[in-house]
């Protein structure tokens, strides 16, 4: 064999063997076919084998993808327009299925994917009030949509991870009506927690007032005890001092009734001299009481 031949020989025989390998990535599903029917699907990431000529290998994305679908119209169960953008994360669950289903287009999947969240979606919008769409219950409609979805998509080998709603736009007499109406209720909301507040301080003044009451009337109670005792204990001492020496008692309260007549430079008082009151005025205080 002349050596022509053989390099011919020897470079067939690489390109048979190059083309008898091929390697699926981690990211990668690969289906090897044989004469168009599906063998084989279940590839690890790695370098495999596959008869050339007879056997072919398609690829797919296992990897979670974005539909971003375009903004639709939406009614309400109040029959209210809003327009809804929303997106999905979705991947290939079952890879020989989705090639069945789709003959491997991508962008057939996509389009029945988009028809099955927009149908979903709109079902779920319909049963719901426009003010259950903007609010907290947002979070459960996007998940009885992934749900719904899910089951839909199961069909064509794809797995519907999760649905968004990015924006939910209004129009303009319909945004309006629906901030009066938020308005509205969080002035309701407000009324309550004040009607709330003044119960509650009224409860606390009126707990407040009764307990000072109870304070005061305990007070009052105590003092008027004590006033007792110690007007008692001043009428004892008073008789004890009286019965111990009455003269001079008797001379304690006229100075101490000189003192209170006698207070000022212009009191005046006129009394006859020779009244009892005097008695204590000059002279003898023993030949005056005579």
């Amino acid at each position: 064999m002349n050596r022509p031949l053989l390099l011919i020989v020897v470079v067939l025989l690489g390109g048979l063997g190059l083309s008898s390998l091929f390697t699926v990535q981690e990211t990668e599903y690969a289906i090897r076919f044989q004469l168009g029917r599906i063998v084989k699907a279940d590839y690890e990431p790695g370098l495999h084998f596959k008869l050339p000529f007879v056997n072919n290998i398609r690829k797919f994305d296992n990897r979670i993808l974005t539909l971003d679908t375009p903004a639709e119209p939406m009614l309400t169960s109040e029959q209210k327009f809003v327009e809804v953008d929303s997106f999905v994360k979705w991947r290939i669950a079952n890879v020989s299925r989705f090639y069945t289903a789709t003959g491997g287009n991508e962008s057939r999947a996509l389009n029945r994917l988009n028809g099955i969240i927009e149908d979903r979606l709109r079902n779920q919008i319909a049963s719901r009030t426009l003010v259950e769409v903007i609010s907290e219950q947002r979070v459960s409609t996007m998940q009885d949509i992934a749900t719904a979805a899910n089951q839909a998509a199961e069909e064509f080998g794809i797995e519907v991870v999760d649905v968004r709603i990015k924006s939910i736009e209004l129009p303009d007499d319909v945004r309006e009506s629906v901030f009066r109406r938020m308005a509205a209720d969080r002035q309701k909301e407000a009324n309550l927690y004040r009607f709330e507040g003044r119960e509650e301080a009224e409860r606390i003044r009126s707990d407040a007032d009764r307990e000072a009451q109870v304070i005061l009337a305990e007070a009052e109670r105590d003092g008027q005890r004590l006033r007792g005792e110690g007007d008692a204990q001043s009428i004892a001492i008073y008789a004890d001092a009286y019965g111990m020496d009455e003269e001079f008692f008797a001379f304690s309260r006229s100075l101490q009734a000189y003192r209170n007549a006698f207070n000022s430079r212009e009191d005046v008082l006129v009394v006859d001299p020779n009244s009892e009151f005097f008695n204590y005025f000059g002279g003898d205080v023993g030949s005056q009481q005579r």
